[in-house]
């Protein structure tokens, strides 16, 4: 009996291996449509449920990818293009409809800002020097469902959420370096171990309707302030 080769049943095999990591990265437009239904319902812990599952995908579709060699195996889809799609739904557009609608913002600037977020975040995802050679990215990475969450942890003033969503706006073009938490080898464990914990608390906050005590507010908050700032420590450190 011959051995199965690349363009029999191994081959096949191994294309339906790549094409599953596919789907799973286009599960991610799925989670965003669900999203995007919870969000038209003002049900923001359901949404902010189905985005948390879409970061999820997010992070671990690129290892299967590799696992599965998608480039070499069906190099006629583009696992990048696919990503970014998926990216734009989850990380910038939901986000920026649950930011014009929750009563986030002062009514007379909540439309501007919400056109202001998508379309300086699909320029700057067009960026091809929107990551350095070591994996941080350069300007703040359009992580549109985080603020949305820690907006809706903190209720802040609305002329106070307004400001921070026109300086994190300008930031995404200003090239200051911003961790990528899986992908930056510097301090990589301690920075999963604090991801794991910021998840362990955002679970924790959305399991109590986004209204957690205090502790977990705080910590959530500690945590925040350390990856907004710890990509620009660390360069500042290395140079």
């Amino acid at each position: 009996m011959s051995a199965p080769n690349e363009h029999g049943e191994t081959g096949g095999l191994k294309r339906a291996a790549a094409f599953g990591v596919h789907l799973l990265t286009a599960a991610g437009a799925a989670l965003a449509l669900l999203a995007l239904l919870a969000a038209i319902e003002n049900r923001w812990t359901l949404m902010f449920v189905w985005l948390g599952l879409a970061l999820i995908v997010d992070a671990v579709d690129g290892t299967f990818a590799r696992l599965a060699r998608v480039k070499e195996v069906l190099p006629r889809w583009s696992g990048d293009v696919l990503d970014l799609v998926v990216d734009i739904l989850t990380y910038v557009f939901v986000p920026s409809y649950a930011i014009a609608v929750g009563g986030l913002l002062p009514a007379a600037v909540a439309l501007p800002l919400a056109f202001a977020i998508v379309m300086t975040s699909v320029i700057y995802f067009a960026d091809r020097r929107m990551k350095s050679p070591d994996n941080y990215f350069m300007g703040f990475p359009a992580t549109w469902n985080l603020v949305a969450f820690y907006l809706f942890l903190w209720r802040p003033a609305p002329w106070a959420a307004a400001a921070i969503i026109v300086a994190l706006c300008i930031l995404m073009f200003v090239r200051i370096p911003f961790l990528h938490p899986l992908r930056v080898a510097k301090g990589r464990m301690l920075n999963l171990v604090l991801l794991a914990a910021a998840a362990v608390l955002a679970a924790t906050a959305l399991a109590q309707d986004l209204a957690p005590g205090p502790f977990v507010t705080v910590a959530l908050s500690l945590l925040g302030v350390y990856f907004l700032a710890c990509g620009f420590v660390q360069r500042n450190m290395q140079a």
